[in-house]
């Protein structure tokens, strides 16, 4: 599969690079690449600061937290695609490092990531349930062995207690 996506990638890269440098020219196209990479490389400072910031505000009330983290998946996620070479990727990767199209694209990822976040927690319930059927009691987090020191009761010292 991840070799089919990088076969994907790799054609529609050179696709895009010969379809743009027949319209433009093969030097224009080179100096688009340096022009994107430059700018792309001003932006991952800049908005890297700004993301920062978002944390800092966050962390005081002053903003929401959700929000401060969607900005930086989004940041981070265009900082890496201006690192792979190609149009395409360094067009992606300016739209995640805009502000504006940050600003579009946060409640998309807000939901995703809650998505996300809901199937992680069911699978955290599920470990909880098994860890305490495997003779173990989860309390805080944390799964507590409840057999006595040496009887090997399942009560221990805490008395009968009813499982969920």
């Amino acid at each position: 599969m991840i070799a089919l996506l990088f076969l994907l990638y790799v054609v529609v890269e050179v696709g895009v690079l010969i379809w743009v440098g027949s319209v433009i020219g093969v030097l224009w196209t080179v100096l688009l690449l340096i022009a994107g990479s430059a700018i792309g490389m001003i932006l991952v400072k800049s908005q890297w600061r700004a993301v920062m910031d978002g944390f800092r505000r966050a962390t005081r009330g002053e903003a929401s937290p959700a929000g401060a983290v969607a900005d930086g998946a989004m940041v981070a996620a265009g900082s890496v695609l201006m690192f792979v070479p190609g149009l395409v990727t360094s067009l992606l990767g300016l739209l995640m490092l805009a502000p504006p199209t940050r600003w579009a694209l946060r409640p998309v990822a807000v939901a995703l990531a809650g998505r996300k976040a809901t199937v992680t927690m069911a699978g955290m319930e599920f470990a909880s349930r098994t860890a305490r059927t495997r003779g173990g009691d989860v309390i805080d987090g944390e799964v507590v062995d409840v057999t006595g020191p040496t009887t090997g009761d399942t009560f221990g010292t805490q008395g009968p207690r009813a499982l969920p």
